[in-house]
């Protein structure tokens, strides 16, 4: 006869080695007996331990981080009636990003998002969409998630979230939220915490979250620092971001703790604030030397500033703690590919293959390191490989249109006139490749059709200084100076510092005069 463990240590087991689907099932069959003897050397029951074991592993199935998952959506950015002065000094706002502080590279050479900071080496959420200044400039937002709809707060995460509690168990939610005497529960520490969490993440339920916390952080007398960094994430996720910002600061008060510490500048980010946020990260630094999640959290502001260099500096920092941090390796590799140096880039990327990162935008950045490195044997190997991992056609479009630059690079037109084409097959809403193929028409002499081509780029991102440049110059060309001079003012608004465009526009109001 073999030897089997009691039920309940065996739900413990399952949980400890994260096999949330077992123990959720064993703590189910556990409730379904009559409810059992007091645990010895315990002031629960059997059944009050399996019930909050299994809201535990329920909740863990479904269980996201709230520091990094922070996706602004459309609602948030477009419909924020939290005042914020329309004209920041510079250098204090995410919302305006000035000009490159650190002396980065500039957009002729590093690409910016729609929001006017450069793009960044590792993909956050916070780094999809920018700001944008309009409803229209919203709407079209790149997407993200593969939904068919533009980045917000409710796509994919929070809706999933809400529905897992259906998903879970066939007959309906595992506990009915609308029976529950949330004073009676806020009486039980040790159950309250367990029942908050599955609330708050596995039903998505977050005014009756708020409610429990707030009914057992009275019941503590407000002294339980856990109960108020709750309280301060429910405040977050409703919008309330002053009153969560005191929680946030109350806690820190009674318990320093690093994850306080990023909710308190996340809030802050919120807020547009990020000098504010800065100064907590560097504040925390100095109660907690070396943590690597502040040391990182003030270069992903600087890197949003746009000051490129202080931001290099403190991803410097993070590797000199965690050599093995991909996010930091990623943005000095990328930061040093923009400042014309991608053999020390290769090293970087290398870096993370070694560590075991095998995907098609770390073969893409390969690729293009091998090409302008001058090692041309590798280039179109690496370029085949992400190729052969491109996930969907987002991915694919991108490879082909850095295969694209490469055969502008060899000389074959051709070639690059074809892999422009594919990327607009895999990518039809991809800007880049329609200003690129525009100026592939004008050295062919097809005028009309460059014209359209850069129009569509144009219109698609506004935010780029090369279509509009590329539009004077054609229209300038063909003798519609007014054109001209109105695309020229754009492209002028987007890289205030191009000197091209400032000598057409001088040339322009040259001939205005003499007529």
């Amino acid at each position: 006869m073999g030897l089997e463990l009691e039920p309940l240590f065996q739900a413990w087991s399952y949980f400890r080695r994260r096999k949330f689907r077992q123990c959720s099932d064993l703590c189910s069959q556990l409730l379904e007996r009559p409810p059992g003897e007091q645990e010895p050397d315990s002031e629960y029951t059997v059944f009050q331990a399996a019930w909050s074991l299994k809201t535990r592993a329920l909740t863990e199935m479904v269980y996201v981080d709230e520091i990094d998952m922070d996706q602004e959506g459309i609602a948030e950015m477009v419909l924020d009636e939290n005042a914020i002065a329309q004209v920041a000094r510079p250098g204090t706002s995410l919302k305006l990003p000035g000009t490159s502080q650190g002396g980065g590279p500039s957009p002729a050479v590093r690409p910016v998002t729609q929001s006017g900071r450069p793009i960044t080496g590792f993909v956050r959420p916070s780094t999809q969409s920018g700001r944008p200044s309009t409803m229209e400039q919203a709407i079209k937002t790149p997407r993200t998630a593969l939904t068919a709809r533009p980045i917000t707060s409710a796509s994919g995460r929070y809706v999933r979230l809400g529905t897992a509690s259906m998903l879970t168990n066939p007959d309906g939610p595992f506990i009915n939220l609308s029976r529950l005497n949330l004073a009676k529960y806020a009486q039980k520490p040790k159950l309250a915490k367990a029942l908050f969490e599955y609330i708050f993440h596995h039903e998505n339920d977050v005014k009756n979250a708020l409610d429990l916390a707030a009914l057992a952080t009275e019941h503590a007398q407000f002294k339980d620092w856990w109960w108020k960094v709750q309280i301060g994430k429910c405040y977050y996720r409703l919008g309330l971001y002053r009153e969560a910002e005191k929680q946030f600061k109350s806690a820190l008060k009674q318990q320093d703790m690093v994850d306080t510490i990023l909710y308190l500048a996340k809030v802050y980010l919120r807020l547009d604030q990020p000098v504010t946020a800065l100064n907590v990260f560097k504040q925390g630094l100095d109660r907690f030397p070396g943590e690597v999640t502040l040391t990182c959290g003030i270069a992903r502001i600087y890197e949003e500033m746009n000051n490129i260099s202080s931001a290099a500096e403190y991803y410097k920092d993070v590797l000199k703690q965690d050599n093995t941090h991909v996010e930091a390796i990623a943005c000095i590799g990328s930061n040093h590919f923009y400042s014309d140096q991608p053999e020390i880039a290769l090293r970087f990327y290398r870096r993370l293959l070694q560590m075991g990162v095998y995907n098609c935008q770390l073969f893409n950045n390969l690729g293009l390191c091998c090409f302008y490195a001058q090692q041309y044997d590798m280039t179109l190997s690496s370029f085949e490989r992400a190729l052969f991992l491109a996930e969907n056609q987002e991915e694919t479009a991108d490879v082909w249109y850095n295969l694209g630059h490469v055969a502008v690079g060899i000389g074959d037109l051709n070639l690059a006139y074809q892999c422009f084409r594919l990327t607009l097959v895999n990518n039809n809403d991809y800007a880049e490749a329609y200003n690129n193929l525009a100026v592939l028409e004008m050295r062919k002499g097809h005028i009309e059709q460059a014209r359209a081509l850069l129009q569509t780029a144009s219109s698609l991102a506004p935010h780029m200084y090369e279509p509009h440049f590329n539009f004077a110059i054609l229209s300038e060309k063909v003798g519609d100076l007014q054109r001209s001079y109105t695309a020229a003012q754009k492209s002028e608004e987007a890289f205030p510092g191009h000197v091209d465009t400032q000598q057409l526009i001088k040339q322009l109001k040259q001939h205005f005069a003499m007529l």
